[in-house]
Parts: structure tokens; sequence; C-alpha cells
């Protein structure tokens, strides 16, 4: 690497934006390759702080190279060609890297080919530049698991500082916030995007399940299940997000992506998008659970929302709590989802079942039992074929309760565009209702610690929850990068 590189990596990259990444690629002052191997060399220097990164795609100098010879040739695919982009270790890639979940028994694991959203990020001109850590099993091997912790991978820490990185998109959201990528992609099943976006003073877009597709991810759940953009802002968040949407004939559910149909993304970005629009704050959720600090940061951020223009709607009775709605409805499908995935990877794959995993992790304790495997366990006892009583009736209860009786009855009887709550709060109801959120930095404590605030709106209202988010990013300004 030359010095005139090695000095825009230092000075430049830091924060710099999609936009401007293609604004220098565009007149010819960067390429692809300059920027894949900058990003490279970051990481080679900085992860060994964070644990964010797996593993790097080896062919990702090859691919920016090729797609710098399109750029010459006049062809720009996409606002993300030649842009480097991070996956989280659950997302199937049909090339030289591993797909594990973050588990040692997939380790050797390599999917056929890519996922569905992965084959529209290069149909983008988008580099795939690697794999990110995650939580193991997206949190749903152990009630004792540190966020961030996998048998793989060990433990992703939080560039700020010593404070929970957020699970399980964790690598995801350090590597984004360590300037390690321009943007990644996580998935959330209950608060895996938000709650990483939250901790590392991220924008995260938890999108309304069917936005965009599922298949090739490693699963969780067939009805909660989501795949989403991590940023350092707004307008990067959106651009990704808007490539990433459509439908998938493979995953039936993304039917209702068709309503996003030439959308201009980028035109929803609008400093004003909050005049008018009310706003709801259901204080009982998040009362008792935040600290005196937070409650003030929230109230800041309150008042930034007022002066722009934003009517506050407060103390919305949502009817019941997060606790309330349980993990029943996981619990129940999460093997039946897992097993059909492991039954179609590779021959060469020996883990064809759950039980193959708790097994592995048995005969391989001291590496991989860390905090042990009792959800897994849990989950293995039950049939697997989503027949039992227990499982419809909560899934049933849940989607009442988060979707009819929380946020429908609180955005049609109070009138409101959309609820804001402090950091991750508040994301059970919009896991459970299939509802889309996005979360944006507020501000940081006192030690450091990064603060944010989450909005949360009606199923495909996306676009509106992106402006509203501008709005309040470009107001306040208030990301900054780790030390």
């Amino acid at each position: 690497m030359t010095k005139k590189l090695d000095e825009l990596r230092l000075e430049w990259l830091e924060e710099a934006t999609i936009r401007q990444m293609q604004e220098r690629m565009s007149v010819g002052k960067l390429t692809s390759e300059q920027l894949t191997v900058m990003y490279l060399q970051t990481i080679g220097q900085r992860d060994r702080n964070v644990n964010a990164v797996l593993e790097v795609n080896p062919q990702a100098v090859q691919i920016a190279r090729a797609l710098d010879e399109e750029r010459r040739a006049g062809i720009v695919r996409s606002f993300l060609h030649g842009i480097p982009v991070l996956l989280k270790d659950n997302m199937d890639t049909g090339d030289g890297m591993h797909t594990s979940c973050g588990s040692l028994a997939m380790q050797n694991h390599f999917a056929e080919d890519d996922a569905f959203l992965v084959k529209k990020l290069r149909e983008a001109g988008a580099v795939i530049l690697g794999k990110t850590n995650m939580t193991e099993w997206a949190n749903f091997m152990s009630d004792r698991m540190r966020n961030g912790w996998s048998s793989r991978g060990g433990q992703v820490k939080n560039p700020y500082g010593l404070f929970d990185v957020g699970g399980s998109s964790s690598g995801a959201a350090a590597a984004v916030a360590a300037n390690m990528a321009a943007v990644s992609i996580g998935t959330e099943t209950s608060g895996s995007i938000i709650n990483p976006s939250a901790q590392n003073a991220l924008v995260g877009i938890k999108p309304t399940v069917g936005a965009i597709s599922r298949s090739g991810i490693i699963p969780l759940s067939f009805t909660q299940d989501t795949p989403g953009p991590l940023a350092r802002t707004v307008e990067d968040a959106a651009i990704t997000f808007g490539l990433m949407v459509g439908y998938d004939e493979t995953d039936p559910v993304t039917k209702g992506a068709d309503r996003f149909k030439g959308v201009d993304w980028l035109s929803l970005l609008d400093e004003t998008s909050l005049s008018g629009k009310r706003i709801g704050i259901a204080r009982s959720i998040f009362a008792g659970e935040i600290s005196t600090e937070r409650k003030s940061q929230f109230e800041d951020a309150l008042r930034h929302l007022e002066s722009l223009g934003a009517e506050l709607i407060d103390e919305i009775d949502l009817g019941t709590m997060e606790d309330d709605l349980g993990y029943d409805v996981l619990l129940y499908e999460f093997k039946a989802a897992l097993n059909e995935y492991l039954g179609k990877t590779p021959a060469t794959n020996p883990i064809r079942t759950l039980s193959d995993i708790i097994q592995y992790n048995k005969e391989h304790a001291e590496e991989t039992l860390k905090y042990g495997q009792v959800m897994l366990e849990k989950v293995d006892r039950t049939s697997g074929t989503l027949t039992e009583p227990e499982y419809i009736k909560a899934l049933l209860r849940n989607r009442h309760l988060a979707g009819e009786l929380a946020l429908d009855r609180a955005f049609d009887e109070h009138r409101i565009d959309c609820l804001v709550f402090p950091q991750d709060h508040g994301c059970s109801f919009s896991a459970a209702a299939g509802y889309p959120a996005i979360t944006v930095p507020a501000s940081f404590t006192e030690e450091g610690e990064p603060f944010c605030i989450t909005l949360c709106g009606k199923a495909y209202s996306e676009p509106e929850l992106i402006g509203y988010a501008y709005a309040f990013e470009q107001a306040t300004k208030a990301r900054r990068k780790p030390n």
C-alpha cells in the first residue's frame, strides 16, 4: 500500500459515506480495488481489538478489480457499485467463505449458492468483503450466553469501550462502527439488528417481515426472521435497504415487497420529514428499566423531535408488556426451520439436524460449551413439526398482543405515525408483529456508551421511518466515531 493510499485510509475513509466514495470513484480519484484494499488493511490492523470479522472473502480484491473495469467501460450498476459490504455469518455465499452461524459444529460448511439477498447485492455491484462474528445460533443457544460470543469466533467487543456490544448481529455492528466496512447486513428475530445498532451508535433498519428475502439464511423463526442493513448514516442504510428489497418466489411472504417497486429511496431523505407528524411515547414499556441518565437523554431526544415539528403523544398504553410475549414461538419454530436448512446443505456437511449440533457440542465441550446449550436442548425436545397446540396458541397470542392490541390499536386510536423508544426498548413488539423499526444515534452517556432512539411503524412504513430518522440525524449529528 502506498503512503498516499494509507493517508487516505486514515484521514478520509474513517467516516466516508457511500455517496462520498462514489463521488471519488466517478472522477477517477479512487478505485473499488483501492477501497477494498484499504478496508482489508483496516481489518488487519483493527480487528484484533474488536474481533468482529470472522473471515474475509479471498476473491474480494479480484471482484473489486472487475467492477472497476465495468466503471471504466461506462457501466455503474447502482450506488453500491464497488462498495465493500460485510455479511453476518448466517448468510450463504457460494464462494470461498464458510457459513457457520458462529458454531464450531458448522466451521467446515460451505454453501453451494448465494442467499437471495447476496445475489441482489452482487447484482448491484457490491463487493462482498467478508463474514462477521455473531452471537452463536442467533443468541438462542443458552440463556447465559454473552452478547457477541461464538465458539467459532470468540467474543466481539464494543469499539466504544467496555460496554455490551449487543446481539446477535454483534460483529456486523462492531465492524461498521470501527470503520471496517462501508455497511453490513445483519438479521433480526427479536432485537438483533436494533440492539447492536443502538449499542454501537449506528443506524439499523429492521424491515417489515417480507420486505427482504430470508432464503439462504440460517433461520431461527419462520414468522419473525428478517435481514436488514447496519450503517453509519441513514442515507447509507437507505441505499443498501433499497437494493435488497424485492419479491423472491422461494420466500412467499416477500410478495408484499412489490409495493416498494419504483420507490426512490434517496428522495425520502428530507430534513422536514417530521413536520406535522404525530409520534407516540409508551413510557410504561421502559420507565422502570432505564437509568436516570438515559431518561434524561431520551427527554433531550424528544425535545429535538418537537423542534423538528413533530407532535408528541405521551403516555400511550400498549395494553401489554414485552415480557408478556415470551419466546414460545421461537422455541417451536427453531427446530423445524433449522432442520429444514441443514437437511438441504451439501452432503459433505455432516451436521444434518439440531440433534447433530448438540452432540457435536457435547463431544467438544471445552471449546463449545462455555455457556452451555440449555436452549438448544430445550428446542430439541419439541417435535419439529409445528403441530403442538402450545405453538399454535403462542403464535396466535403473540400476533394478537403485539400487532392488534399493542401497535395497531396505538396507531389507529391515537392517530400516530410511529412510536419512539429509547435504545432497543419496544423491539419485541415490532418483532412479533413483523413490523419495521429504525434505530438512529441520539447521544452518548458520560462514560461514552452510545444512546440511540428507535422509531417503530406500521407494516411497510419503511419509507416514512427512513425520512423521520434522517430528519433527526441531520438535526442532531449525534454520531461520533470510536476512539
